[in-house]
């Protein structure tokens, strides 16, 4: 995912339904619910976190399935826009098509202060629990999971040295807390996933201490505005030649250098930019390059999305180059849609 700095703006406790509207996607979810779990529920205890955090600007990214994202949605976009106005959050979902690579589910994002993050997430999973319809017994509060996504670089200040402040979380929250190791299947993607488990109150105290810990990282609040799709991260090797120098690093085997090639994902949308009039920017990326650029056929997709296949031929030198400008075309396409 991009990291595109663009200026955040400043939270309105009720946004303009008009815009709420356009930004929103459209479902065909008719459920209508008040989630009274949640309006009944106490917030959990805040972990004082300092008074320029609480007020600071932030968010949080986390992964929901595409039925409970036509939930939280609801009818018309009644839901999320009810949600908004009694927390004081922005709640954005990724497109039906954009997900978060090696799964088939959506990303919501809530952006605003901490303590309207976490009115936010309350609403969100206490809505999405009532929708579980589990009947167990009323003394047993159930345990369930959310998804939480963080940069890999963000991840180290949420483990701390020695892994004593994901310790620390986990004793003062109570939930389990598990940081899944990075995905090298996927080419370019920087994030790991955080899996919260616990009751509702437990995974909104463990997601106080992790934002609070995250908002001190000034890196982070940066990713507020990066776009939500993964477009050109989802890219497989298909037959990359590598041999170890013997110092644990790896270079590509030139011997096989001619026959290295990598096919990589961009959306259907963009690969109009990749083409070009008549052809002409693949033409020129190709020139540039030197490497060799296949598109597959239209309906002609990566496996569990709606990317094209774009597979790119040559040395190793002239496949990142082509993938570099690949990525920059569609990086700036998404750069003037969010602007």
């Amino acid at each position: 995912m991009e990291n595109l700095e663009l200026r955040p703006k400043k939270k309105k406790a009720a946004n303009s339904k008009k815009g709420e509207k356009r930004e929103m996607e459209s479902t065909e979810s008719s459920y209508v619910s008040s989630p009274e779990a949640a309006r009944n529920r106490s917030p959990p205890p805040p972990k004082s976190p300092t008074s320029e955090n609480v007020e600071k600007p932030t968010y949080i990214r986390f992964l929901v399935s595409n039925a409970a994202a036509g939930s939280v949605i609801g009818k018309g976009g009644s839901t999320i826009t009810e949600f908004q106005s009694k927390s004081g959050a922005r709640i954005q979902l990724s497109r039906s098509h954009e997900l978060f690579p090696g799964t088939s589910d959506r990303i919501i994002m809530v952006s605003g202060a901490i303590d309207d993050i976490l009115k936010a997430m309350e609403l969100i999973l206490a809505k999405l629990l009532n929708e579980l319809n589990i009947k167990d017994n009323d003394d047993a509060e159930p345990r369930t999971k959310v998804r939480l996504i963080v940069s890999n670089s963000s991840c180290g200040s949420i483990i701390g040295k020695g892994g004593a402040t994901i310790k620390s979380f986990i004793d003062g929250s109570q939930a389990g807390i598990k940081i899944s190791p990075q995905d090298n299947n996927f080419y370019g993607l920087n994030d790991r996933l955080v899996t919260v488990t616990g009751t509702l109150d437990e995974q909104l105290r463990a997601i106080d201490l992790i934002l609070s810990k995250l908002c001190e990282d000034p890196h982070y609040s940066q990713a507020m505005h990066a776009p939500f799709s993964y477009a050109v991260a989802t890219a497989t090797y298909n037959s990359m030649s590598y041999a170890s120098n013997g110092a644990g690093l790896k270079f590509p085997n030139h011997k096989e250098d001619h026959s290295n090639s990598i096919t990589i994902g961009v959306s259907d949308e963009h690969i109009g930019l990749v083409l070009g009039r008549g052809g002409r920017s693949i033409m020129e990326i190709s020139q540039v390059s030197g490497a060799r650029i296949k598109i597959s056929d239209r309906g002609d997709f990566m496996s569990g999305t709606t990317d094209r296949k774009v597979t790119i031929t040559g040395s190793q030198r002239a496949i990142r180059q082509a993938e570099s400008m690949i990525m920059q075309k569609v990086a700036n396409a998404t750069e003037r849609v969010m602007d």
